[in-house]
Order: C-alpha cells, then sequence, then structure tokens
C-alpha cells in the first residue's frame, strides 16, 4: 500500500462558519489555524493547501483568560529610526477587533510562503453579518 499526498489540483474547499461570540482567544485560534492548514481532514499533507476556508464572526466579542486584556500589546514599526508603536489590546478591540483573531491565527501557521496563502483562507468580521452567505458556510460549534 502507498502513501496517499493530496495534490492541489485534487482539493476541494469547504467553508466553515465559526461564532466567537463567548469564544477564548487560543482556543478560537487553533481550530481556525488547524481547519485552514487542512488538519481535520485525512487527506492532510504538509506541504500542500489541502485546507478549508474560515469566516469568524462577531470578533469583538471573544474573550481573553486572566490579565491579557490589560497586559497584552501589539508593536507596529514604519520602517523608520524610531517608528515603533504599542497599541494595547483594549484599543485594538476598539479600532480592529479583527486584528486580534487574525493575528493569533497567523502565528499558529507554519512559518512560510504557504501559509501566506493559507492567511487568505481566514476571514474576519467584527459583527454577526459576514458576506460570504452565498457560499452556505456550515456552521462550527466549539
Amino acid at each position: 500500500m502507498k502513501t496517499f499526498l493530496a495534490k492541489k489540483e485534487t482539493v476541494q474547499p469547504k467553508w466553515h462558519l465559526i461564532d466567537a461570540e463567548g469564544l477564548v482567544l487560543g482556543r478560537l485560534a487553533v481550530k481556525a489555524a488547524n481547519i485552514i492548514r487542512g488538519r481535520h481532514k485525512a487527506s492532510y499533507t504538509p506541504h500542500v493547501d489541502n485546507g478549508d476556508f474560515v469566516v469568524i464572526v462577531n470578533a469583538e466579542k471573544v474573550v481573553l483568560t486572566g490579565k491579557k486584556e490589560e497586559q497584552n500589546s501589539y508593536m507596529f514599526f514604519s520602517g523608520y529610526v524610531g517608528g515603533e508603536s504599542y497599541r494595547s489590546l483594549s484599543q485594538m478591540r476598539e479600532k480592529h477587533p479583527e486584528f486580534i483573531i487574525e493575528h493569533a491565527v497567523k502565528g499558529m501557521l507554519p512559518k512560510n510562503r504557504l501559509a501566506n496563502k493559507m492567511l487568505t483562507k481566514l476571514r474576519v468580521f467584527a459583527g454577526p453579518n459576514h458576506t460570504h452567505e452565498a457560499q452556505n458556510p456550515v456552521k462550527i460549534t466549539l
């Protein structure tokens, strides 16, 4: 018996919907990253992007445990000398709540070129509405 390796041409991606209201950020990010990579499939192949699309709604209502809400901060660099800036998690939650989940999922993907393509399969929305009704995403409960 030979080992089955998935090919890019044979992959049939599906769409999944996750409601982030009341979910812990890390647990949500692990589940989303595994679906994006395709680790939930029997045909998982590490060097092929055979994952599914993930739509996450209610990103502003995600929960963090402990004192992470006050202690976590995100660093941005403009590329110029002295161009570092820091924003707290509470500031990011007010202005860009999608970024919190995108950043967490990106950190759980492999650090290679394939991960950049995988990250395009993640769609995060701050509120309960999303623009992917036509794809009929399957709701996942965590």
